[in-house]
């Protein structure tokens, strides 16, 4: 009898295992295994219109891969058509990565006001500043419009002292309060640092800002040179860092910190505290 009942435990249990490793419960298996439900769900917007950044596809996988490691749900897409209602209140944050151009159509971005607006959140990678100039309410979101960066009279590419400001924030914990790294330093049209919590400045001393945009080098911003910030926007949260150009920086500990930090403050799963929220 007892070799009866181990012979019928036995594939009960084979039947199971074998179950477990097909196609749906592959599907149904979140970040951190089966039955694990995540944190929280981001959508990685890709879409461009514009110049592209070769370094998109290893943003994406790095973002990715954050999820997998601290239990967050990705999904990534470049089709526009995934701005409707109901789609995007799948997610709790919507990141803007190196999108360039005009990239929804009106419709679509009246879904995206509406989410935001519903409480939803927004991070923007290093060209998403460089997106929708004509639509104003994504340029209030953004805070600040891409102007040019170095490249003519100065080296597109240059090692400079990021100067980092508090350590309340999940985008600013992990980080030294001076960071040296290279980095394509944007040049902003306006500076947003009266309307935005600032969370990182390039300090322009440490390296030639002059942008290309004016024959003989466009002016950097002075002194005060936002590159992440964060603010509460029209019902929503919003975190932009203008870092990330090259694909071999999703590979930096600290900018993957940074970027972590920023998204899970976007998302609303930790502390938002970006000013005019607190």
């Amino acid at each position: 009898m007892k070799l009866v009942v181990r012979f019928v435990v036995a594939v009960v249990l084979a039947v199971g295992l074998a179950g477990s490793v097909g196609p749906a419960a592959a599907a149904s298996s979140g970040p951190g295994g089966p039955g694990h439900h995540p944190r929280f769900s981001a959508l990685v917007f890709s879409k461009t219109a514009a110049f592209r950044h070769d370094s998109i596809p290893a943003g994406v996988a790095a973002i990715k891969q954050l999820g997998a490691r601290h239990h967050f749900r990705v999904d990534a897409t470049e089709d526009a058509a995934a701005f409707t209602d109901a789609n995007l209140a799948r997610y709790d944050v919507v990141i803007w990565l190196s999108t360039t151009g005009d990239v929804l159509t009106d419709e679509q971005q009246g879904a995206f006001e509406r989410y935001i607006r519903a409480g939803g959140g927004y991070a923007g990678i290093h060209a998403a500043s460089d997106t929708e100039y004509d639509w104003a309410w994504y340029g209030g979101l953004v805070a600040a419009y891409f102007r040019d960066h170095p490249g003519s009279v100065s080296p597109q590419f240059q090692v400079a002292t990021v100067k980092v400001f508090g350590r309340d924030t999940a985008a600013t914990r992990p980080l030294p309060r001076r960071w040296e790294r290279e980095e394509e330093w944007y040049n902003f049209r306006t500076n947003p640092r009266h309307t935005v919590r600032v969370l990182a400045e390039v300090d322009e001393r440490t390296y030639d800002p002059r942008g290309y945009s004016v024959p003989g080098g466009s002016p950097g911003m002075g002194r005060h040179h936002p590159v992440s910030w964060c603010q509460p926007y029209d019902g929503g949260r919003a975190f932009y860092t203008a870092m990330g150009h090259k694909a071999e920086y999703f590979t930096e500990p600290l900018l993957l910190a940074h970027l972590l930090g920023g998204i899970r403050m976007a998302a609303g799963e930790t502390r938002f505290n970006c000013g005019r929220e607190d």
